[in-house]
């Protein structure tokens, strides 16, 4: 499987990725290579990682606890010390080898510690091969708050393995789907059609090359997401906002990031038909093919207004105004829409009906 070749580094697929690893570990002379890892890829991934590793290097490893509740401040701190404890150096690698969770915060921490190091993600999710694979979107979350405190930051190359897809559940393998989904309903409504009709895991890994090649074209674009780039958070002002309640209320079940953007993706969608063009036909093609795959949510008055107020805080908001990506038609979007407040309610009634 080829390569994507970005400014500033590679994303490498399955063999070719081992082989681009153990050459770029040739040519650097890392003082030491640090690989961060959760309780969940150290069993499941590590092992296989550190078999294709060809040649005699010091490798330390550091764990954290896996989970969006654990991309925070404080467990970026304990990988600081963890690091300086055992001797990392500006000659120092960071691996991250995890979900998007681990290599948005791994790739914070190199970014930073001591004004940066190198680092190589390795995604081992659906959802981060297809979204943080890409970018160099780096941070953590400030309390419930989703991404609050980052960087961008590119890493020296990004490993994609997918072989490491056996080792989700299912439920984890369909919150990445939502992403894959998205690129198709933003700039592609042949690659949104192709989807629909996935039925294995076997056929999904086909689509990854695609998905991060298309996601890839718009970062080329507008690395620091000042115009074309905003075009990746369609359904993501509400879904982050959904997402962010959810992981605060101990009432309710944690959303996966794709759970929670599903929903965002057909409540903006409902936007979209009402603000920008997008068909009444095209809405429920969206709605149906969503909720083909994710368990509708039910939403109480209280739900929707603690959700709201929780929009304030989006990233993406300037001069105290809340900025949406909506659809024209699925394939086009139109940026920096600003929604009338009694429609945000409109939009969840359309989703729960």
């Amino acid at each position: 499987m080829q390569s994507i070749v970005s400014d500033s580094y590679a994303v490498h697929f399955d063999t070719i990725a081992f082989e681009q690893l153990n050459s770029c570990l040739k040519s650097n002379n890392y003082s030491t290579i640090f690989i961060l890892v959760d309780e969940n890829t150290h069993e499941l991934c590590l092992p296989r990682f550190m078999s294709e590793i060809s040649g005699e290097y010091n490798f330390e490893i550091v764990e954290i606890e896996s989970g969006e509740v654990n991309k925070t401040i404080d467990t970026c701190v304990g990988v600081w010390e963890a690091l300086s404890e055992l001797g990392a150096d500006r000659k120092s690698l960071l691996i991250n080898l995890g979900g998007g969770v681990l290599t948005d915060l791994g790739g914070f921490v190199a970014s930073t510690f001591k004004r940066g190091i190198d680092f190589i993600n390795v995604p081992t999710t659906l959802l981060s091969m297809v979204d943080a694979s890409v970018g160099g979107k780096t941070g953590v979350d400030l309390g419930p708050l989703k991404n609050q405190v980052g960087v961008i930051n590119q890493p020296v190359m990004v490993l994609i393995v997918s072989d490491f897809l056996e080792t989700l559940e299912e439920r984890q393998i369909v919150s990445g789907f939502a992403e894959m989904l998205k690129h198709g309903l933003i700039r592609n409504e042949d690659y949104w059609e192709a989807l629909k009709k996935v039925g294995s895991l076997n056929e999904l890994k086909n689509h990854i090359l695609p998905s991060v090649e298309l996601k890839n074209k718009i970062v080329l674009q507008d690395p620091t997401e000042q115009n074309i780039r905003k075009i990746l958070n369609y359904g993501h002002t509400l879904g982050h906002a959904i997402e962010s309640y959810f992981l605060e209320n101990e009432n309710k079940e944690t959303l996966l990031h794709g759970e929670a953007i599903a929903i965002g993706m057909i409540t903006e969608g409902y936007l979209s038909h009402k603000l920008t063009g997008l068909s009444k036909d095209q809405l429920k093609d969206i709605k149906d093919t969503f909720l083909k795959y994710y368990s509708k949510i039910t939403f109480s008055d209280k739900d929707i207004s603690d959700i709201l107020e929780l929009l304030k805080y989006d990233k993406k908001n300037s001069h105290g105004n809340i900025n949406f990506v909506l659809l024209k038609k699925i394939g086009e979007t139109q940026t920096d829409v600003i929604i009338s407040p009694e429609l945000f309610k409109e939009a969840f009634a359309y989703y729960m009906e």
